[in-house]
């Protein structure tokens, strides 16, 4: 079956949604100031800090606690000012304001949210076994979300924040100027290098890529890709990064000729996903997604990007989403990260949960809803949201 959502998985952050003005108590300078009292002050500044919630990410993953049985939940592990300064005491990490990125801030209810690394910090098993929480990679909290439940997208799309300005933070401790150390300002929004001939600001790093599904409109066939690092019987979109001075659509049609020889034409836009669960080398990722219709059919895969690369029949791409269980996927992946939140277990492999009801392996599968790619193919082929460059509904 094909799955289709309000808005991809790591887009629709509600604490980002909205900058606050300076002035008010939740905005990045005010809160900032209250964080570098709470720290430097001997007088209590409890009360002050009391709205702050923190999220802990220790080498790229996040903290989350589960709850339910038959099918659980996963939640962010948030923990007050007091209770991170606390937690981290215990394994001997010495915290100050710089230690925090700001997030965002719920107005509504005066909360502001930041986000701390804490993968310097000693052995922390002994604490989390007593809280039943678990650092859990954001890979899998995204299979085991449940897509109706919108609180939990909410917390994916924090995390994937927070994961991405966190990777940031540590890929860029150095100018790249002039090549001294840089340091948080503007509550860990921006960077600085230190030096003082030089001052260069850095802003958090986002990379563009373009991801498209290649449609033989005539023929009524898609072009699908397996790359040597995907799992067993996953065939997907093509994808590739933007190249400087290029547009777009120039780098759908170039990705697309180098990796299989095929010419494309037009070029529709679909819809973007942030995508933050890439190479830490490259924190947060913006996949661009589109429609491109072949002008050519024979292909020629270029075997040091792809494994291989066939068209594949309406029929067949449908067959996959539909013996695909998605949702049992998800469920599975649940209740897993729910024994990781308890120390039961650590790892597994997901690739395992894709079968067909029959319980046989099924021929072939696309990456899940979570993904822009499955969008991109359901929508082909469900016709749905299909439009060409005048917004005029197109059948492909």
């Amino acid at each position: 079956m094909s799955i289709q959502l309000s808005s991809h998985l790591f887009a629709g952050n509600p604490i980002i949604s909205k900058t606050p003005k300076p002035t008010d108590s939740v905005s990045f300078s005010s809160a900032f100031q209250t964080l570098k009292a709470y720290f430097s002050s001997d007088h209590d500044t409890q009360h002050a800090s009391s709205n702050f919630k923190v999220l802990p990410f220790r080498k790229g993953r996040p903290l989350v606690s589960s709850s339910g049985d038959s099918v659980p939940i996963w939640h962010l592990g948030w923990l007050s000012l007091n209770e991170c300064k606390v937690f981290l005491e215990k394994s001997q990490v010495k915290l100050t304001e710089s230690s925090f990125v700001y997030l965002g801030s719920d107005s509504c209810d005066d909360i502001v949210y930041w986000a701390i690394d804490v993968s310097k910090a000693g052995d922390l098993e002994n604490e989390l076994s007593s809280r039943q929480v678990s650092f859990v990679d954001a890979m899998s909290l995204m299979v085991a979300t449940d897509w109706a439940n919108h609180l939990v997208l909410a917390d994916l799309a924090i995390a994937g924040q927070a994961k991405a300005l966190l990777e940031w933070h540590i890929t860029s401790q150095f100018c790249g100027n002039c090549g001294e150390k840089t340091v948080p300002i503007d509550a860990g929004r921006r960077k600085q290098c230190t030096n003082e001939s030089c001052k260069k600001r850095f802003y958090p790093r986002v990379d563009p890529v373009v991801i498209m599904l290649v449609v033989d409109k005539q023929r009524d066939r898609a072009l699908l890709s397996r790359q040597s690092r995907f799992v067993p019987r996953m065939w997907s979109t093509l994808a590739g990064f933007i190249e400087p001075g290029e547009s777009l659509e120039e780098a759908v049609k170039r990705e697309t000729w180098e990796e299989t020889g095929i010419n494309v034409g037009e070029v529709v836009y679909h819809s973007s996903q942030p995508w933050p669960v890439g190479p830490s080398s490259m924190p947060c990722q913006l996949m661009v997604g589109f429609l491109a219709y072949a002008k050519s059919f024979e292909i020629n895969v270029d075997k040091k990007e792809l494994e291989d690369a066939q068209w594949f029949s309406r029929e067949d791409v449908e067959k996959a989403l539909t013996f695909v269980e998605y949702d049992k996927a998800q469920k599975t992946t649940a209740v897993k990260v729910n024994q990781m939140s308890k120390g039961v277990e650590k790892s597994f492999n997901l690739s395992l949960d894709f079968n067909m009801e029959s319980g046989e392996l099924a021929p072939m599968f696309i990456p899940g809803p979570y993904a822009i790619a499955h969008h991109l193919i359901s929508s082909w082929v469900n016709e749905v949201g299909i439009k060409d460059a005048e917004g005029h509904s197109l059948r492909t």
